[in-house]
């Protein structure tokens, strides 16, 4: 089911409507709303955001994390704009504090430094089409996307080719060279405790 729009909505527009609190994405122009994540879904991703917030801060790092903030994706004319409503988004902190003085919605209206998406039933939009849609590349380093790209499959959603057999609960991390190469991969020992070991480069 769509929203209902007279006509295709920009980034910013999108940002500034208001359709009664339902969560949405911007697919060529149109707001696509989104179903609601099951409780083990929202927690995980609001004690993750909370564990990286306090780890940057303790650490200094030049990084702020946030839960559900739109993404704008790159697109080329005569294509209308798009988004995606990411679980956690890192950005710079210089550009949070940007933000943070202007009046217009927080979201990445740049590709930020790194973006976490917890898997979910629909796992093939995490493993395939976000991974592409993450990275547009281009001649300049700026415009070569998102730099890290993290998935959590806490409940081992995805299929084999992604977190191989015996299909456990993983942690994928890919990195932006000149395309996505997927540098690590982690699996979550147990579901009740923090400990991940190393599975393979």
């Amino acid at each position: 089911m769509y929203a209902t729009v007279t006509q295709p909505l920009t980034f910013e527009e999108f940002l500034a409507w208001d359709d009664s609190g339902t969560e949405f994405e911007l697919l060529d122009g149109i707001p696509v709303p989104l179903s609601e994540p099951n409780a083990n879904h929202e927690d995980l991703i609001e004690r993750l955001c909370a564990y990286l917030e306090n780890h940057c801060q303790e650490n200094d790092l030049p990084y702020v994390s946030r839960q559900s903030k739109q993404v704008r994706l790159k697109t080329a004319p005569p294509e209308k704009e798009k988004s995606r409503k990411a679980d956690i988004v890192i950005f710079a902190r210089v550009e949070w504090q940007r933000m943070k003085t202007s009046s217009s919605s927080a979201a990445a209206y740049i590709p930020p430094p790194g973006i976490i998406e917890v898997i979910s039933n629909n796992w093939k939009d995490d493993y395939l089409t976000k991974l592409a849609e993450y990275v547009r590349v281009a001649s300049r380093r700026e415009d070569l996307g998102v730099f890290e790209y993290i998935i959590v499959d806490y409940a081992a959603f995805g299929g084999i080719r992604f977190i191989d057999s015996p299909k456990q609960p993983t942690i994928t991390i890919y990195q932006l060279e000149k395309k996505y190469s997927k540098t690590e991969i982690y699996a979550i020992k147990t579901k009740s405790t923090p400990e991940i070991r190393r599975q393979r480069r």
